[in-house]
């Protein structure tokens, strides 16, 4: 979940990679998974689809247990508010869910009124701010 996700467990994260633009979606669900490799595209073993993931740095040390890295996954679900915009998430958003907007290698990322289905707040509007800041 977002809010497990520490920036120290994110901090050898060189790039980004997106599957898809993500100009239009609300937020995407973000998750830690345990990886074989550093770098490409990884596997994926959930249901709806992957819309991204994180590369690692050669600095990024694998697991001793396991041998593997733990690198973020960025995903959506069928029921997300993307495929149905009445549904389930018309208002509010995961817990794993933030905004695409706020995310960047080796930054968590967060919920905005606009990922949890909302407009901006009155304060945010009174100052001219418009989503993403």
């Amino acid at each position: 979940m977002s809010s497990l996700i520490t920036e120290d467990e994110i901090r050898h994260e060189s790039a980004l990679v997106w599957l898809e633009d993500t100009t239009d979606l609300d937020y995407v669900r973000q998750s830690l998974d345990r990886l074989p490799t550093r770098r490409g595209k990884p596997a994926y073993h959930r249901d709806g689809r992957m819309v991204g993931y994180a590369l690692l740095a050669p600095q990024a040390k694998a697991s001793r247990s396991s041998g593997t890295f733990r690198r973020r996954v960025f995903w959506l679900l069928p029921h997300d508010r993307d495929t149905e915009p009445a549904g389930l998430y018309e208002t509010g958003a995961p817990a794993e869910a933030v905004d695409p907007r706020t995310l960047d290698a080796g930054t968590k990322g967060y919920k905005t009124e606009r990922s949890e289905g909302g407009p901006p707040s009155t304060a945010m509007q009174e100052l001219g701010m418009t989503l993403p800041l």
